[in-house]
Order: structure tokens, then sequence, then C-alpha cells
């Protein structure tokens, strides 16, 4: 069975510790201070205790008195995938089936926040954005080129974790950086669980259900059999340009219904026509209008729930407040 694995502060005593989670919070006895110490020497005792959870009852913690927090801990690399569903792309003017180049790119890891936090909006952005996500979660150092394959690619992760890339479309697109835009502080709710999977269970990352509303409506919603690289494709091509170690994450892509919307082919070719700073001003003055993007005050859920059920990485509950 998949395990799923909680980080939590005792809001009493501000103790953290690690929980697994099943129908409750089941304390781990292990000193992991990061995310990092505890998959090198708590993952084996998790599964151990998940199996005979009912010689664990004296574990049971109080989930009145805990806060969850992020089960992934700073410092981490944050490595991520764009335009990986055919819907999104087909959303942004791409073609949904063409498979050239996988599009990459960093987030910055002061961006965690927990899954329960509040998003705070920075004043001078217009444009926020939703994108849930599904993060791999490393499990092993890599520091040289590998070959990643579904059949091997449980040597290399630990499992899964539901993300939240918020975006500040008005500085990822005019000002063509995905770094900043994306890398604001909040703008990464991260957990509740993070689910480890054995080698017989990373089927599962192709058999995974994404949706997010906000105020209550259905705004995304796909099924991870849809991304367009895979994760083992993706890691070995990560693994050409970059070193990973355990407790870093690769999101995998959002699926389609983000607010961002792309005007027609004439209109994109007319913008091009005009000077950069006027071609940007007129882009951002036309999304501004789009009442999809996020608000003050506008409330965000989001799930991530396999096809039978067996993983369910929780429910994220975001709030966005103004800075």
């Amino acid at each position: 069975m998949p395990c799923h694995i909680a980080r939590y502060k005792n809001t009493t005593s501000g103790k953290l510790g690690w929980a697994v989670w099943d129908n409750g919070f089941y304390d781990i006895k292990i000193d992991s201070p990061d995310t990092p110490s505890f998959l090198r020497h708590g993952r084996e005792l998790a599964f151990k205790m998940q199996r005979n959870l009912a010689d664990y009852q004296d574990m049971l913690l109080n989930a009145e008195e805990i806060e969850v927090l992020s089960p992934i801990t700073k410092p981490c690399r944050i490595l991520c995938q764009g335009s990986n569903y055919p819907a999104a792309r087909i959303e942004t003017g791409m073609d949904p089936h063409a498979k050239e180049y996988n599009t990459l790119f960093h987030k910055s890891d002061a961006s965690i926040t927990g899954p329960e936090s509040d998003i705070v909006k920075p004043g001078h952005v217009k444009l926020l954005d939703y994108e849930v996500e599904l993060a791999v979660v490393i499990g092993a150092d890599i520091n040289q080129s590998v070959t990643v394959t579904r059949d091997n690619i449980h040597e290399y992760i630990a499992g899964v974790v539901m993300v939240h890339d918020v975006t500040a479309r008005d500085i990822q697109i005019p000002q063509v950086q995905f770094y900043k835009g994306k890398s604001y502080r909040t703008f990464c709710p991260t957990g509740p669980y993070l689910c480890l999977l054995s080698a017989q269970e990373t089927q599962y990352l192709e058999q995974l259900n994404l949706k997010l509303s906000v105020n209550g409506e259905l705004k995304q919603q796909d099924h991870s059999s849809n991304m367009i690289y895979k994760p083992h494709e993706t890691l070995s091509e990560l693994s050409q340009i970059e070193d990973l170690a355990p407790g870093d994450m690769i999101f995998t892509g959002s699926p389609g219904g983000c607010a961002l919307s792309v005007p027609p082919k004439a209109v994109v070719k007319l913008l091009g026509l005009l000077p950069e700073a006027v071609k940007w001003k007129a882009f951002v003055g036309k999304q501004a209008k789009n009442p999809e993007y996020l608000k003050a005050g506008d409330y965000i859920e989001a799930s991530i729930v396999s096809d039978d059920g067996k993983i369910d990485l929780g429910i994220q509950r975001n709030t966005i407040v103004d800075q």
C-alpha cells in the first residue's frame, strides 16, 4: 500500500514531527529535521508502521493539537515543466500533440508554504493565476546522466506530493520571467501529504485525478495519464543538466483551465507589430479585464486522488490575501 506521510507542528509545545496518515496521524518516533533526513532514515520505518498500524495505537496524535505543514522542507530544488497537458497547450495556442521539446524551468523554494496557508498577492501583481500540479519527490542522489524508465523510476523517486504553482502572469509573460513570476513567497502551497511509493506502486504516477476549484467553482480537472512528457522521461532529461537529491521536487505541469487567455492568432500577429512596451501594456490591460484571475478573498481548494482511491494527497485550502 502507498504510505501517506505528514509533517506537523504541535500547536501547544511547538514540537515538529512526522506522522503516518491513515484516518489519523500516527507519530513516527524519529528525529529528522528535514525532508532529506526523513527520506534517508525514516522511510522504511514509515512503511513498517503503515503495514501494522494496529500495533501503533499509542502513537495516535490528537488532530486538534497539530498543524499540518508542508512535507517538503527548505532548502530544496524545484524544477518545473510547462505546457505538459494537451488541454493546457490548446488554451495557449500550441499544438497539443507536438513533442518537440520539454519546457523546463526553476521555481524558488522560498515560495513553499503550508497546505492551508494564505497565498499573499504582492501589491504590484495584477494577474494572479492558479495551477494545481503533481510533483514527483526525488528519493536518491542523482549526480550524473541516467536513463530512467517506468520500470526503474522507483530507484530515483521517493513518492509524490500535491503542489500549487501560483503564478503572476504579468511578471512571467511580459518580463519573460518564469522564475520571478512563480517564486514570490507563499506561491507554492505544498501537501498536505507526501505519498511514499514502493517499486510496485510507481504505476500510480499515471493514474491520478487532479482538480482545482475557486470559490466552489471547478476550474481545472485532468488525469495524469495525459501528461505529454511522463515523469521518467523528464527525470532522464533533467539528469543531463541538473544534480538532484532527496527532497527535491519536479513539478509535472498543470492542466488546462487557468485564468490566462491567449488572444486570437490575428490579434497576436497585430500585437507583434507594436513596440514591446506598447504590446505588453495592451496585453496586461486586456487580461486585467478577465474576472478569472485571483483576487483578495478568493478561496481555492485542490485535490489529487488515484483512480482506485488508494492514493489521496489530501485537500489544499488556501485564501488569497493582499500584501
